[in-house]
């Protein structure tokens, strides 16, 4: 069989700061057959999305393609100019990025810029246009497949706005597409949902694709072959079958190792808790938009949630997209302050909004956030993002904080060298133990954790985890960790709080998940988790009593 996609041989070069040429992709090579899905995976900065890009002859800025050959249907990217790369972008290769929400501009209707491609290549009248992408919002399971091209990107969930991102990249009728971490951010029942839809369609026009992700459960369902990568090289090439359960390669073994994060000890599981809680949330309601004749707000994102956490023990909280997880986390830490309830926090009251709070209280709870990029000031050095805390909180100056910025560095495995630079020269990794250390300086006695893996590879994910287990043991921090890994949350917590649409469904323990007498939402998002085999989501679509509570929700 002719290949469809042919990379020989392929080199990255990359410029450093210093003005340094540095290669980042080391000789890679392999094939794609039409109709074949090929997985990249591999952590941060092995160069999945690197290789990937340069099937549209296409580097990051800073970047060249300096060896080898990139053959798509027949043309080599890398020898084309760029006008007739432009005219195969689109046409015979698309693309579909992590962010969906990044790609669509907020000022243009959805459908003007799904059928966008079309217009510019000059590939079929609008009227067609049109009629083609409403059949593309179908068979991606879009609702309202007749209207939503009429709506803004904001009046869609993040979802649906990740299969829309799908069908722009398929309306040009291209021969291979790219899949770029679609489905990263999204919680485990959506991601579902967007997975299924990408292979129905995939499948039903033998389209090839490159999928890169970090997640293998994810790639299992979907990949023929997979690509181990790591520093710009091949580490192992084989089928989906072979890579997930009979590797070769020492990392590969690695990479299986850390899809599910080290489960809690004995010991850990164990643990008594103190007879009064830390923090005690009792019926608490908040939500946006103007307040009513009742003095509550137009949209309640929690409605009378109660919860308890005591000292050295760990809450998570787990439920899909909107269901008002980030939103308790930011009612307690006072960001959002709530409409009714009450929050207790080491015997004491504390006030709605977190400017009335004292600057002891401030201390004691802390907040660490889903993005180290928007969290960290990318103009100030490690050094000045930790010293503002130590400054605030404790009046340290001087050698005292330069000693202290070193300590924190140190407890959170970074090395010293790191503190006179900035967010953007560090790994996504390093930034979230940066984001982690800021919170720590303040010395406090519980830590909201609001998603901070989710961005991360399962690696690096992994050992945030461990050092989050490390520093719980000599610290005596207690957690509430918000997710929608429930591995992650099995590994670290003690006690896992169930959310749907801004009310608390159920609270069980990490030994009672699976159970028959789970709430039937509980039982949903456990069974959506997917699992290192590659037949698990086409029997799931087979299961139905499972494609019932889809349809029900």
């Amino acid at each position: 069989m002719s290949q469809l996609v042919e990379i020989r041989d392929l080199k990255v070069a990359a410029k450093t700061d210093a003005g340094r040429t540095v290669e980042i992709i080391k000789g890679v090579s392999f094939d794609i057959a039409p109709g074949e899905i090929v997985a990249l995976i591999g952590e941060s900065g092995s160069g999945k999305t690197t290789i990937a890009l340069t099937l549209m002859g296409y580097t990051r800025t800073g970047c060249r393609i300096s060896g080898g050959s990139v053959t798509v249907d027949g043309q080599d990217m890398v020898q084309l100019s760029e006008k007739d790369r432009a005219d195969v972008r689109g046409t015979k290769v698309a693309y579909v990025p992590q962010s969906a929400a990044a790609a669509f501009n907020p000022a243009a209707t959805i459908m003007d810029q799904v059928i966008e491609v079309t217009r510019i290549h000059g590939l079929m009248p609008v009227d067609a246009a049109r009629t083609l992408a409403v059949e593309l919002f179908r068979a991606l399971s879009l609702p309202n497949p007749d209207t939503i091209g009429d709506r803004y990107p904001h009046q869609v969930s993040g979802g649906q706005l990740q299969r829309l991102s799908a069908a722009m990249a398929l309306i040009g009728q291209p021969k291979v597409v790219i899949f770029d971490e679609p489905t990263t951010a999204l919680d485990v029942t959506t991601q579902i949902e967007v997975l299924r839809a990408f292979k129905s369609v995939m499948r039903k026009n033998g389209i090839a694709g490159v999928y890169v992700s970090h997640d293998l459960a994810v790639v299992a369902q979907i990949a023929d072959r997979i690509l181990v990568l790591r520093g710009g090289e091949v580490q192992e090439v084989g089928s989906t079958d072979q890579i997930l359960h009979r590797p070769q390669h020492a990392y590969t073994r690695q990479l299986l190792g850390a899809f599910e994060p080290v489960p809690r000890s004995p010991a850990e599981a164990a643990r008594v808790a103190d007879l009064h809680p830390l923090l005690e949330v009792d019926h608490l309601v908040a939500g946006y938009g103007p307040l009513q004749s009742d003095g509550m707000p137009l949209v309640r994102a929690l409605n009378s949630v109660s919860l308890s956490v005591h000292r050295g023990r760990n809450l998570g909280i787990i439920g899909e997209s909107g269901c008002g997880k980030s939103t308790l986390a930011r009612a307690i830490a006072g960001i959002l302050p709530r409409k009714g309830g009450n929050i207790v926090f080491n015997g004491r009251e504390l006030a709605a909004d977190a400017r009335h709070r004292s600057r002891e209280e401030l201390r004691d709870l802390q907040i660490v956030f889903q993005y180290a990029d928007t969290a960290l000031n990318p103009a100030k050095s490690i050094e000045e993002l930790l010293g503002r805390p130590l400054a605030f909180y404790h009046g340290l100056k001087g050698k005292a904080r330069d000693q202290r910025v070193e300590q924190l560095l140190d407890m959170v495995h970074l090395p010293k060298s790191v503190r006179h630079r900035r967010a953007s020269e560090l790994s996504g990794g390093q930034k979230q133990r940066v984001n982690f250390a800021r919170a720590l300086a303040a010395e406090p006695k519980l830590i909201l954790c609001d998603e901070i893996t989710s961005a991360l590879d399962t690696v690096v994910a992994a050992a945030v985890i461990e050092l989050l287990k490390e520093l719980q043991r000599e610290l005596g921090l207690s957690y509430i960790f918000i997710s929608h890994d429930l591995s992650v949350v099995e590994a670290i917590c003690d006690e896992i709080m169930v959310m749907y649409a801004g009310e608390k469904v159920e609270q069980l323990t990490p030994s009672d998940i699976g159970r028959a007498e789970n709430h039937p939402y509980s039982r949903l998002l456990f069974s959506s988790t997917p699992k290192l085999d590659p037949g698990w989501l086409d029997s799931l679509e087979q299961d139905p009593e499972l494609v019932r509570a889809y349809c029900r929700r």
